[in-house]
């Protein structure tokens, strides 16, 4: 396997709490990745927002088309990689840069979050870019973010779905009501079991699509297991079960890269979110000779 490729995006501006633009850099001076990965790690850049911009809008298009031109170009190349944030805006750009990679091939994408994302600017209480980038990959929202890296919408609703769902409002759950999304929410995963959930999102996925990736949201996990989040919600994903379904992702033909949202190092405790976010990465993207996950 080559050494996996990693980016950093220190994106605070679609959030209202903007200590996730301090995520990246606290990961990768802790060290924490090197537990797993070792030299089979290759940090590429911690992107930063540009200094002359002024709106979040603006912000956060120039960060996701600096992104979206790596992941275009790791997606050609067939080389796996790591997207780290920051809030869950960067969404956009990893998966617009993927999109524009498969050169017109379908991406299917596992979408693990405790929020659905999916708000466009007219129906967001608050227009936190951070809840709207499903609804932007999809299509939908401002076309400054729609139309970065191609002209198309880059998820088709019946290659998306979510996973651990249980805070959100009715307006973006009437627009993925209506495109057909599925939606696995914690009722359900209690009922069935995490691990065949997972089975079946790697299923719609990979069901008439090219390649697909898996974006984590930490807070979809339960806040006493990731208590360094940005916008914690109660009686989520428990993480040794999200540790152990996941691996039904690693050594995936198709499999182009992982994203792991919403790291808020302020309200972390003893690195816990940080080491959980490593083991993450690792369970799904480790080297054939890597460390064994505990």
């Amino acid at each position: 396997m080559k050494a996996l490729k990693i980016i950093g995006v220190a994106s605070g501006w679609g959030a209202k709490d903007p200590r996730c633009e301090d995520g990246p850099l606290v990961i990768r001076q802790s060290n924490v990745l090197d537990t797993y990965f070792g030299r089979d790690l290759e940090w590429i850049e911690i992107l930063k927002p540009a200094p002359k911009l002024v709106t979040p809008i603006e912000i956060i298009a120039d960060l996701s088309a600096r992104l979206a031109h790596y992941t275009e170009t790791l997606t050609k190349t067939h080389q796996p990689f790591a997207v780290l944030g920051g809030d869950h805006s960067i969404a956009i750009g990893t998966w617009s840069g993927a999109c524009a990679g498969l050169d017109g091939e379908t991406l299917g994408l596992i979408w693990v979050d405790a929020h659905m994302d999916s708000h466009t600017p007219q129906t967001s209480p608050s227009g936190a870019v951070h809840g709207m980038p499903l609804a932007v990959l999809l299509g939908y929202g401002d076309p400054t973010l729609t139309l970065i890296a191609t002209n198309q919408p880059k998820l088709l609703a019946q290659n998306v779905c979510l996973v651990g769902v249980r805070s959100y409002e009715r307006g973006e759950e009437a627009l993925l009501e209506r495109l057909g999304v599925r939606i696995f929410g914690m009722q359900e995963i209690q009922t069935r079991g995490l691990a065949q959930v997972i089975r079946d999102a790697i299923n719609i996925a990979t069901t008439g699509t090219a390649a697909f990736g898996v974006t984590i949201d930490l807070d979809g996990i339960d806040p006493c297991d990731a208590p360094g989040i940005g916008s914690p919600a109660p009686d989520g994903l428990v993480a040794t079960e999200l540790l152990a379904a996941l691996t039904q992702v690693h050594g995936h033909p198709r499999l182009l890269g992982v994203e792991i949202a919403e790291y808020n190092p302020a309200r972390d405790i003893s690195q816990r979110t940080a080491k959980l976010a490593a083991k993450l990465l690792h369970v799904m993207l480790k080297p054939k000779d890597g460390v064994d996950e505990k």
